[in-house]
């Protein structure tokens, strides 16, 4: 089954909640940028959280970048997001390889480290939106968790998981976020915690067969959920040549002679999806006779 998301809304709307499927799109970055295992579920966590927060913009021009800075070997990991809950990302590290953490998973927390949270939302105003928090556990969910409740003021509940294989490919990703309105009842509240005391991870109920539909319906049981809405969720990178191109032409006529001197064709990398673009000598000149300085 091809990757998705479902938005729901609960007890008269004094919750909201989606849930997400993403093993194809994890994978896909995996293969991408040749990660490791620890470094697969980290990024696949923060790819899964940005699917679901993207599809919460309200342009669809909007984008959203998170982006996790730490102290552990992988560095710094990035994701973008539309408001179509296309995504993209990398990791500064690809290839960290710790042992497991103390109750033998993958020691995503190691990999990454003390650091810093930051959601940046450009939502087409003169300046970006952006809130940033103290990692709580380095484990990603537990951290955006502590975001919504401190940056957003939105008591929230996140959970993301990435399951791999013996042979190091994706099994299982995906996640949720639940969230409370500031209406919400004493009674919608104690029932919420009492259903997220008694699920196990996401990687569990996603190996178990659970679609993010029959994720939220165990997340909101007695809750009277409501799906609104449904939609595909993939890795999407809108790096081309041309973009590539339009990038060499704006760094001026001066650094592109350089290039063009050193007599050899270049190779330009995107970060998001590893994709090489290579320029040959001769394209350099039609670029430079573009350039206007």
């Amino acid at each position: 089954m091809s990757d998705y998301l479902v938005r729901a809304t609960a007890a008269d709307a004094q919750i909201r909640a989606f849930a997400c499927t993403t093993r194809e799109l994890v994978e896909f970055a995996r293969q991408a940028h040749n990660t490791s295992p620890v470094v697969t579920a980290a990024l696949g966590r923060l790819l899964s959280a940005g699917a679901m927060m993207g599809s919460m913009l309200k342009g669809e021009k909007d984008l959203m970048t998170l982006q996790i800075k730490g102290d552990g070997p992988v560095g710094g990991i990035k994701v973008t997001a539309d408001a179509l809950a296309n995504v993209k990302g990398y990791a500064d590290v690809p290839d960290v390889i710790l042992p497991a953490n103390s109750v033998g998973k993958l020691d995503v927390s190691g990999a990454i480290g003390p650091g810093t949270l930051r959601v940046i939302k450009d939502m087409g105003l003169k300046e970006p939106y952006v809130g940033q928090t103290e990692l709580q556990t380095g484990e990603i969910a537990e951290d955006l968790t502590y975001y919504f409740a401190t940056s957003e003021q939105v008591p929230s509940a996140v959970g993301l998981g990435v399951l791999m294989e013996k042979n190091n490919t994706v099994k299982q990703a995906g996640g949720f976020i639940v969230q409370l309105m500031p209406f919400a009842e004493e009674a919608v509240i104690s029932k919420l915690e009492q259903n997220l005391a008694n699920i196990s991870s996401v990687t569990s109920m996603l190996d178990a067969g659970n679609s993010p539909e029959q994720m939220l319906q165990i997340l909101l049981d007695g809750l009277d959920m409501q799906i609104t809405d449904t939609m595909p969720t993939a890795f999407v990178c809108n790096c081309s040549k041309e973009r590539v191109e339009k990038a060499l032409i704006s760094i001026g006529k001066a650094q592109l002679q350089e290039m063009i001197d050193d007599g050899e064709e270049i190779e330009v990398n995107c970060d998001f999806c590893n994709t090489h673009y290579r320029l040959s000598v001769e394209e350099l000149k039609e670029l430079y006779q573009q350039a206007k300085r």
